[in-house]
């Protein structure tokens, strides 16, 4: 578990929140967290980077658990902050490491920092939900969301704030077997590890005991246009998607995968939403090193 931990005041006068993992020493990869979510979901990759010489830094995004929230933020907005990030760090060039939904994220920084991004790896990632027909491909949860930000945004907005209690609170043990009877096989085996369980779950309830605010902005975020093409990201990405992610169908990780100029994708067959970068992520920082 990373004991490097830092807040960085910024040149807009915010704070963001940072944790580093793996080898204090060794090559930087900058770690972008899924969502709902925070910085210490990156803790998933700290024993392989330790192995494998990486240096993990996971920064909370803006609003999020100890980052200062900013209002109207759009995704655009985070290759600036990277960048002053690597900047204040002085890292010149980096690779980035994007888990679900941190995808775009890590695709905006390599559309926008060409000249710093050395290669990207995306872990069943998220597509541009804004040019999904009828959520194709997504949960029914996710579905219904973006059904409700269009026909009832309110309604939607009152639903993150009564989440927030319940969400915010640490589950009890006992519970976790009935959590995971909603998941795939794949995903609820790999989760019955208590420090894979711990690892994802606390970082989102993390998030949300900050606030419904930060994680609204981040949905919000994901729903609308990102501000350029997938076509534009010209860096090389690693794609990697599991045949059985029932979050992203695999059919939105091939659509993907055929816009990206100078993408390399790998299918794993059996591997889900969760299993995927628990199980390969000793192979998928081998990959973002090489």
């Amino acid at each position: 578990m990373s004991d490097r931990i830092r807040s960085l005041t910024v040149s807009n006068g915010s704070t963001v929140a940072l944790s580093e993992y793996g080898d204090p020493r060794g090559v930087p990869i900058f770690f972008c967290h899924g969502w709902p979510s925070s910085r210490t979901m990156a803790e998933l990759a700290d024993e392989a980077a330790r192995d494998l010489g990486a240096r993990i830094i996971s920064a909370d995004r803006p609003g999020i658990r100890d980052s200062q929230f900013q209002p109207d933020r759009r995704l655009t907005d985070w290759p600036p902050l990277l960048n002053e990030i690597a900047d204040r760090l002085t890292i010149d060039r980096f690779r980035i490491l994007a888990i679900s939904g941190g995808a775009p994220y890590a695709y905006a920084s390599g559309w926008m920092l060409p000249e710093r991004v050395e290669k990207i790896a995306v872990v069943s990632g998220a597509p541009p939900l804004d040019q999904l027909k009828d959520g194709d491909g997504l949960l029914p949860i996710h579905r219904q969301m973006l059904r409700l930000r269009v026909r009832q945004p309110r309604l939607l907005k009152a639903l993150f704030h009564l989440a927030r209690p319940l969400v915010a609170m640490r589950m009890p043990i006992r519970f976790r077997p009935l959590l995971l009877k909603f998941l795939q096989p794949c995903d609820a085996n790999v989760l019955r590890e208590s420090r894979a369980f711990e690892v994802c779950f606390e970082s989102a309830r993390q998030a949300w005991r900050s606030s419904a605010k930060g994680v609204m902005t981040d949905a919000e975020i994901y729903a609308t246009p990102w501000g350029f093409e997938l076509e534009q990201v010209r860096v090389p990405v690693a794609l990697w998607h599991g045949t059985k992610d029932r979050t992203f169908a695999d059919g939105l990780a091939k659509g993907v995968a055929t816009r990206l100029p100078n993408c390399e994708f790998h299918l794993i067959e059996g591997a889900g939403h969760y299993s995927l970068p628990i199980r390969y992520i000793e192979e998928i920082l081998a990959d973002l090193l090489a």
